[in-house]
């Protein structure tokens, strides 16, 4: 596995989101976007995680950013947890993690002594020339929107 850096082209993908409408990165030519990539809607640290960038989507959008998390889960899961969670921003579901194997983001991952290929929770915040501007890779699922926030505050 390794990730895209920072000047590398993000690649370009049409995936379904939550409500099973085609979203594509060229949707948001000309705008900075975030995409996060998160393993599994509905599950705890999924939900911290997406909850810290819904209670802080005012400021990402004061500051020009829309935020899109991308996971294998199915549209209709994602439905359910943009509803539960109330959440204010666009999931999409690569269920053969074709995007997230583009975005190197897809690798070995091991949990409980069992290994097995998943996602890696990384983000990218993309500039409006459609290019990676930063990586975030280090972080902890509490303080993921505080990272982002602080980049954008100095950036």
């Amino acid at each position: 596995m390794s990730p895209l850096k920072v000047g590398d082209t993000a690649p370009q993908f049409t995936l379904l989101d939550q409500d099973g409408e085609e979203i594509s990165l060229s949707d948001y030519n000309n705008q900075r976007v975030l995409i996060y990539f998160y393993p599994k809607a509905m599950t705890p640290g999924c939900t911290v995680q997406a909850c810290g960038l819904r209670d802080n989507m005012n400021i990402f959008k004061q500051k020009g950013i829309d935020v899109i998390g991308i996971s294998t889960d199915k549209p209709e899961k994602l439905s359910r947890f943009a509803e539960k969670e109330v959440l204010n921003f666009t999931l999409l579901s690569d269920e053969n993690h074709k995007i997230a194997e583009a975005f190197g983001v897809w690798g070995e991952k091991s949990f409980m002594g069992k290994v097995y290929n998943g996602i890696h929770r990384i983000s990218f915040l993309i500039n409006s020339d459609g290019k990676i501007e930063h990586v975030f890779d280090d972080f902890k699922i509490s303080n993921h929107h505080e990272i982002i926030l602080n980049y954008l505050d100095n950036h």
